[in-house]
Formats: structure tokens, sequence, C-alpha cells
């Protein structure tokens, strides 16, 4: 099975870590290479274009893939689905206009033109308002392309905002919010490699910001130490022979770990240990 990653830019290497602290090690190096082996004899990586992956995924040089959905949307093959928020890469596709000129909302567009390098995501866009604009396909620079006498507006990619308030442009409105997914072609959808992969995956993202707490605690505060842990399904709880007290062991979120070693140790636990989480399968 061949996996599409984006082969350079900011999504690059944020995928690659995701593969490997899913357990998906590369085994011969990427650089410079169109493929690399990974640990799973089954499974190959294939770097291209982040815009190229779902054209790869739906043609068959590859059964899934990982690329924005912005790309997804905009390349719109027919055989793909949408698998995982993978939960990094946000950005918005927005709507844009000059501050100072009279396009103040969607309507304003109608016999306008617009310039964007999405012009599918775009038509999907007014088709929805039921605006007509020119669309006229860009490669780059978008955001200038209204100060040059080229467009009214612009469709384009935003993370901040300050590539748009340094170009005096102003958001109309949110096209899209976007992230990075894992995509499948339709007819790999629940094969079994392709549900260990997306297994391997989300138990990465479900570790994030997790942390697993473990203590001794006294057996006749039990209830009330249950009482306060914000754990995942409640604790688990292993005797100690001969002292009166019991092991406890549980997933908290990271943001409760201060709050929850204070009142456990309150109600007489000890011996307490906070370790990260690399994988969480449910």
């Amino acid at each position: 099975m061949r996996i599409a990653v984006p082969n350079k830019g900011r999504l690059h290497d944020p995928s690659m870590e995701l593969l490997e602290h899913a357990g998906l090690h590369v085994v011969d190096g990427a650089d410079r290479k169109l493929y690399a082996n990974t640990v799973d004899p089954d499974v190959t990586l294939l770097f291209a274009r982040a815009a190229d992956i779902p054209e790869y995924v739906s043609d068959g040089a590859a059964d899934i893939g990982i690329t924005g959905l912005d790309q997804m949307r905009e390349a719109n093959p027919g055989n793909v689905s949408d698998l995982l928020d993978l939960g990094y890469g946000q950005c918005r596709l927005v709507l844009a206009a000059p501050e100072e000129g009279d396009i103040n909302e969607v309507a304003d567009l109608a016999g306008k033109t617009v310039a964007t390098e999405f012009p599918n995501v775009a038509e999907q866009y007014f088709a929805e308002t039921e605006i007509s604009p020119e669309i006229v396909e860009v490669s780059g620079a978008t955001e200038l392309t209204p100060h040059v006498d080229m467009a009214d507006a612009i469709i384009d990619i935003t993370s901040t905002g300050t590539t748009l308030k340094v170009n005096r442009l102003g958001i109309i409105d949110e096209v899209l919010s976007s992230s990075v997914r894992l995509f499948a072609r339709e007819d790999v959808v629940g094969d079994d490699k392709v549900e260990q992969v997306m297994m391997a995956l989300q138990s990465v993202i479900s570790a994030e910001g997790k942390r697993y707490l473990m203590m001794n605690a006294p057996e006749d505060k039990l209830d009330e130490i249950r009482d306060v842990i914000p754990g995942l399904g409640g604790p688990t709880v292993m005797d100690i022979a001969g002292n009166g007290k019991v092991a406890v062991h549980t997933v908290v979120d990271e943001q409760d770990v201060f709050e929850t070693i204070n009142e456990v140790k309150q109600l007489g636990a000890s011996g307490i240990l906070v370790t990260e989480i690399e994988r969480l399968v449910d």
C-alpha cells in the first residue's frame, strides 16, 4: 500500500513526524527520493506536491494520501473519501477585497472579478451564494491582484491574516476552513491495512494533550479519589499487598494534571507519577 505524503513545504515535517510517532518509521531515508520504505513491508511512502496528492490517490498511484482539505476540494476527485482530520496545517480560504474599496459584501461582487489559486473552490462557493463574478486563476501573489487592476477581490489562504493586512485587504467572508486530512480512494476504504494506518494515526492524535497518572492511594479514600479524577473512562485500580493502599492508574488531560495532583495529595495519595503518552488506542 502506498501513502502519498507532501514532499516539502509546511506540511512535510509534521506529516513525517506523525507517521514516525504512529510507528511507520522510514527505513531507507527519504531525502531527494520519490519513494521510501517503512518498517511495515506492506507500506510505502510516495512523496508528491500537496496539490497533486488528491490526483495520485484518485488515479491509483497511491491508496491513501495526506494533504490539506483545501487541496482536496480544489482537485474534487469523485472517488476519494475523507477519513480523518489530522489536526495540523489549519488555515482558512477567505474572500477579501481592498479595505478602502466599494466591495463590502458578497453581493457587491456581481459583475466583478475575483482572482484565486483555487478556481474550483471559488466556483463552488459562488454557486452557493448565487453570485456569478468572473473568476481569474492566478499562480501566486494573489493578494497583489486588486492593486494592479487584475481583480476586484480575491479568494486566498490565510493563517494569521497578516499578509492580508499588509496588503490592505479586508476579509468579507470565510470560504473554507481547512486542515490536513487523511484521505483514501473509495475502493480501498475498509481494507485491513487502511484501517490499521488510520488507527495508528488516530492513536497519536488521541494521545495529544493527555498524561498518564499513577499513584498509591488509601483504599478507604478510593471513592473520593474517583470523584476528583477526570479520567478517561474511570481509573484502573489494583491492590497493593498488605498496606491498606491501592494503585490507581488513569489518563487525564494535561490541563487538569496540576489541580488533580493537589486534590489527590490532600486525600492521602502518594508516589504520584505523571508520564507522557505516545499513543492511545481506544
